[in-house]
């Protein structure tokens, strides 16, 4: 019951998350620097959370101890969405998905070098074939074809990699594990969210926002893929652990696509459903995976 409730959390963080990419890129085209965009994103997300932790009377007192891991996994959080942005500006969104989604294999062999996690050969292989199909579902959509200063947003794209690596592994293994998952994550959204303000103002400030439009785009941003594909991370982490939770990103690149294609009208070639098949065939291989004790983290609470 618990290794279904983490797939289903894994599943649902990954398809929330896949929305990301369309609305920053939106953001972008309409004048937004990166760090307005991630101020609007992070700080909108977290009075969602707290307004949410609130009303379910959530404890968001932590100690001292709790308080200085948080602010390490912000700054690996912060670190993603910060590089990831900057590769939108330089490389397409499909390209930069296929590169940042190689996340599961730093993920499963930090989890096997540092924390001594138990090889899984089935994973292992779901894994690549996922990346295989990654590859694939991007190359078959147009939106990975002409991008300027590519090394710089190869570049950026690669630092996403590690810092959410770093992030899935640290709420795992720390004692980050033992705080509620909203309690968490509106602490490690509020700490970015300071960052990214400070560091918009500190550049030139940040506009105050008036058109419905843009407005929409935030909000898309801020709550299903911030707020809820957050969350649901953390609670699939604590349910079936960092590898297989991230074997589930395979699907974010996969809605990335598909919102492409159904509401951008972006042509999807045989390769891109050859990379479907392949991502889909994958997560039913990890969901067979048994869960051992060296992929539970110590403790469950929601």
């Amino acid at each position: 019951m618990e290794k279904t409730k983490g797939l289903y959390y894994a599943f649902l963080s990954s398809f929330t998350f896949g929305f990301a990419p369309a609305f920053s890129v939106a953001l972008l085209e309409s004048g937004y620097s990166p760090q307005e965009v991630l101020s609007y994103r992070w700080g909108i997300a977290t009075l969602g959370l707290v307004v949410f932790g609130l009303c379910c009377h959530y404890n968001f007192r932590l100690n001292s101890r709790q308080l200085l891991t948080v602010a390490g996994l912000s700054i690996f959080r912060s670190a993603t969405s910060l590089s990831l942005i900057y590769a939108y500006s330089y490389i397409s969104t499909g390209t930069a998905s296929t590169i940042h989604f190689m996340y599961p294999l730093a993920v499963a062999v930090g989890m096997s070098c540092f924390f001594k996690e138990k090889w899984s050969w089935r994973i292992f292989g779901a894994i690549v074939v996922s990346i295989c199909g990654t590859v694939l579902l991007c190359l078959g959509n147009e939106r990975t074809m002409g991008t300027e200063h590519p090394l710089i947003g190869i570049a950026a794209a690669c630092v996403s990699v590690f810092a959410y690596a770093a992030y899935n592994i640290g709420v795992n293994k720390s004692c980050a594990s033992r705080i509620n998952s909203t309690v968490l994550t509106c602490y490690v959204m509020g700490l970015g969210s300071l960052y990214f303000i400070v560091w918009g103002w500190l550049g030139g400030g940040i506009r105050l926002e008036s058109e419905l439009a843009n407005w929409l785009y935030i909000l898309g941003l801020a709550l299903p893929a911030t707020a809820v594909s957050n969350i649901t991370l953390v609670m699939a982490i604590k349910k079936i652990g960092s590898t297989l939770t991230a074997v589930f990103g395979a699907m974010e690149p996969l809605t990335a696509v598909l919102i492409g294609v159904l509401f951008l009208h972006e042509e999807l070639h045989l390769a891109g459903i050859a990379g479907i098949v392949l991502i889909l065939s994958a997560v039913m291989v990890a969901t067979r995976q048994k869960t051992s004790p060296e992929t539970k983290p110590h403790n469950s609470n929601p």
